[in-house]
């Protein structure tokens, strides 16, 4: 009897959800309705929203406007998970409500590393000598 492969790829059900997810989250945050010094004053963006198979934790990555304050922004966002989850989890119609943990995105960080290293002379000299083989 062959085993089933386990795949880590997200489901489409849970790329949905997650999106919802996103999208409600954004919404509040846009609103102000979250009463916090720190975070009326903060514009935040919600670049991305992983949920875990079960649909009951979603993973909210979160990035202040200008990248000041990542830290207190989350923590204050941590801090409100449970306001949150109420406005929220009656919005996406799903069994359970899922449970709101915010982190910071690093995804910006990354393709900036990724793209300092594309343009640097060693990929540059290396991707010159590549094209005079081919010719």
């Amino acid at each position: 009897m062959a085993k089933k492969a386990k795949t880590s790829a997200p489901s489409q059900r849970m790329l949905r959800v997650a999106e919802r997810v996103r999208h409600e989250i954004a919404s509040l945050l846009q609103r102000g309705e979250i009463i916090d010094p720190l975070l009326e004053v903060s514009t935040i963006t919600v670049p991305e929203v992983r949920m875990t198979p079960d649909l009951r934790i979603a993973n909210v990555y979160v990035m202040p406007l200008g990248g000041e304050n990542t830290a207190d922004v989350v923590d204050a966002l941590n801090t409100h998970a449970k306001f949150i989850r109420g406005r929220v989890a009656p919005l996406l119609n799903l069994k359970y409500a899922p449970e709101f943990r915010f982190f910071v995105d690093t995804t910006f960080d990354e393709y900036g590393r990724i793209d300092a290293i594309l343009r640097s002379d060693r990929v540059r000299r290396d991707l010159e000598a590549r094209d005079d083989e081919e010719e």
